[in-house]
């Protein structure tokens, strides 16, 4: 595997000249994000009860499910393909990569969270090896849609067998950047997302190579 630096120095130079359509892609997402919490955050207002908040929480965890998990895999691959093809139509990628092939998208996100949950009652630590086991399949599913989700996440964690540390490693790396962002009173996260989600990509797309490709 290549070095961390390798990975965001080729994430840098596909942002270049690009900030702008990726921050742009980085606000609407986050603009939805907020909007579907929106009903937790009525109920903490409010100081609800047990019962009244049922339905409120509900209603954001049905739209984290429908909305937000789909948004996310969009989200990452639109800059995936900003990464390999130069194609800067990261809002109107995120879309359309997200939400072509809904329900294929929609299953394998769901079995990709209940596998990972289901490590985690064994041990905590468990659950996040097995997490990153299974990331790639974010970019597996779309890559291939013709691929079953199961199969999209055993070639996740047939790829990521010696590497789950390298992403580990890759994703402390940006720390320093977080907190800063912090200080910048997050506005920072702006440009840190799209840097943080293309530096994913290129490690994504190394790795692919290393392995011959994605095949069943």
């Amino acid at each position: 595997m290549r070095s961390n630096q390798d990975y965001k120095n080729e994430a840098l130079n596909s942002l270049s000249g690009n900030w702008a359509h990726s921050v742009l892609a980085t606000i609407v997402v986050l603009l939805i994000v907020i909007l579907c919490e929106t009903p937790m955050q009525l109920q903490t207002q409010l100081q609800l009860g047990v019962i009244p908040m049922l339905p409120l929480m509900g209603g954001t965890y049905l739209a984290m499910f429908l909305v937000v998990y789909p948004l996310i895999v969009g989200y990452s691959n639109s800059l995936r393909v900003l990464h390999t093809t130069g194609d800067n139509e990261v809002t109107r990628n995120t879309f359309k990569l997200g939400f072509t092939n809904y329900l294929h998208i929609f299953w394998t996100y769901i079995l990709m969270i209940i596998k990972v949950l289901l490590w985690s009652l064994l041990l905590f630590i468990p659950g996040i090896v097995k997490g990153y086991a299974y990331s790639q399949a974010i970019y597996i599913m779309v890559e291939n849609p013709e691929m079953r989700a199961i199969d999209a996440i055993h070639k996740s964690q047939e790829m990521m067998k010696g590497h789950k540390f390298d992403l580990f490693y890759l994703h402390l790396s940006f720390i320093g950047w977080a907190l800063l962002g912090i200080l910048t009173l997050c506005i920072g996260y702006l440009w840190l997302m799209p840097y943080v989600y293309t530096t994913q990509a290129a490690f994504y797309e190394n790795l692919k190579r290393e392995c011959g490709g994605v095949t069943v």
